[in-house]
Parts: structure tokens; sequence; C-alpha cells
């Protein structure tokens, strides 16, 4: 086995285009696993940790002119970065959604590009940058393209990456307006999720955007609960102007778009029912609306 430790991104495309099944790793948190159980063998490897290009994150202006600013979340960006200002204030749903990753150990260590190219189902990360309409930014020697989180995940781990492609990035726009992030999980700490609900509030655009987590396949965009919602929230205030019993619509067309299964963290349905109340809580905290 050889083991790679490049000091530049062109280094590091170099060793994938000669060595497509070169298996990269950052902080190890899910690939180490993997190993350990016996269910990933590995022939070479690449440590990606002092790539200067992947690390932080930095803002990208509009290209023109009334655009949208734009973060660029780099894919070495650990979790307990996501965690510090002022990016926790500028991606709110990020932060928490970090700060519910295993232990302190585990979020020094782990990064964002690992959880885009693990593509759990369960990945903490993946239904916020769904709700905030992310793309991945992928290289290779032939040079960079963009990818929709949608397009980007495929199936449960299993992603759009080419053999010869390096996960850079993800870009998402800078919103105005509140995040939430919810997970449950069966304890309150260092728990794989057994649902996760992501809600933006897009005052710009005047969008309510939702990313579910663990009950799909894929990070799932609940569109119809979207629709409803920001009919239901007026923009002027920033406060949802329907009842209870819209609320509970809410919950329920969000519930409606998840496809959760029976496993041995969760039952379907009850993934189905705590993915609606998650959702509505978010909804109501996004809001600042009191619901009893």
């Amino acid at each position: 086995m050889a083991v790679f430790v490049p000091t530049s991104l062109e280094e590091l495309l170099t060793a994938r285009a000669e060595l497509p099944d070169l298996d990269l790793v950052a902080g190890g948190t899910d690939l180490v696993v993997e190993v350990n159980f016996g269910r990933r063998r590995l022939e070479d490897v690449a440590s990606v940790s002092r790539v200067p290009e992947l690390a932080g994150w930095h803002r990208e202006e509009p290209a023109e002119r009334g655009g949208r600013e734009h973060l660029v979340l780099g894919a070495g960006l650990t979790y307990t970065e996501m965690l510090e200002p002022p990016l926790a204030e500028l991606l709110p749903s990020l932060a928490q959604a970090a700060r519910t990753v295993g232990s302190p150990q585990i979020r020094n260590a782990g990064t964002l590009g690992g959880n885009l190219g693990t593509a759990s189902p369960a990945g903490d990360t993946l239904p916020v940058l769904a709700a905030l309409g992310a793309e991945v930014v992928l290289e290779s020697r032939a040079g960079t393209r963009l990818v929709p989180l949608g397009e980007f995940v495929t199936g449960p781990k299993r992603t759009a990456l080419a053999p010869d492609e390096v996960i850079v990035a993800a870009r998402v726009p800078v919103v105005r307006g509140h995040q939430e992030f919810l997970k449950v999980g069966t304890r309150n700490a260092m728990v794989i999720a057994i649902c996760s609900v992501a809600l933006v509030l897009d005052e710009e655009a005047r969008e309510v955007r939702v990313g579910l987590g663990s009950v799909g396949p894929v990070p799932i965009r609940a569109v119809e609960a979207e629709r409803f919602a920001a009919e239901a929230v007026d923009w002027s205030s920033g406060r949802f102007s329907g009842d209870e019993a819209d609320l509970r619509r809410f919950g329920e067309l969000v519930g409606a778009a998840a496809r959760p299964i029976d496993d041995h963290r969760s039952i379907a349905s009850y993934r189905r029912h705590a993915v609606e109340v998650c959702a509505r809580r978010a909804l109501e905290r996004a809001t600042l609306r009191r619901v009893a």
C-alpha cells in the first residue's frame, strides 16, 4: 500500500488521475470505521489534510450586479470550524448540525468534504446543504464542474464523483433569514440521526426551503411543504400567518415527502412522525410563532 501526502491541489489531482482507485482521507472518521469493521480494504491512500486549497472558507462576490454573494466552504472545513464565528453567524443551521456531530475529537477531525464523499443518508450536513441550495465543487485535471447537491448524492453512499475528481468545496448563497436544524437520535449526543430537518427562510427570494436527512436514500427537499409554508409566511414581518391547522398541514406535507425505512435504529412510521414534529417545530422557531 502506498501513502501520499500532497501539499497542493495540483499534486492531489495528479495522483488522483494516475490512480483512479486512490482513497482520499481527511479526518478519517468514516473511512477508518469501515476499515476497522472489514467493510473496506485500502490499497493506495492520499491524506488531503495538507492541501491548502481545501482548507477554510471564503466569501465569493456576485458575478454580476444584483447577483448573490456566496460562501465557498472548503472540503477540509472541520465541524469545529463550522461552529466558529463569523461562519456560524452566516450559516447558523450548519453550526447547529455540526454541534450534533460526535465528540469534540470527532468534530476536530471530521470535515465537510468527508461528509459529502461518504454520502450517508444520515450525514448531518447534507440536509442543511440541501436546504441552502448548495452546489458541490468538483475538480480534476480536465477542469472544474459545479454539481447541485441533489444531483451529486445519487444513493446511499453513492455520488456522481468521477474517478479522477476531487471534492474541493461546497458553494452556498448567503441567505438573509432564519435557519433551523433539528435532529432526533436514540440518545441526546454522539448519535447517528434517526431523522433530521433543516429549514431556511430566504427573505430575499421569499422562499421556505426544507432539507430532510435519514428519511430516504438521499437528502430530500420537501418541495410541496416549502410552497405551502412560503404562502403562509408574512414576508413583511417574517412571521407565520397561518393557524395551528396550517402548521399541522405543513408537517404532514413534510412527512409525505419522506421515504423512510425500517432499520436497526428506528421503524419507518416513527421516522415519518418524528420528521413531521421536527418540521413543525423548525417552522415555529424560524417564524417566531408560539404554538401550544
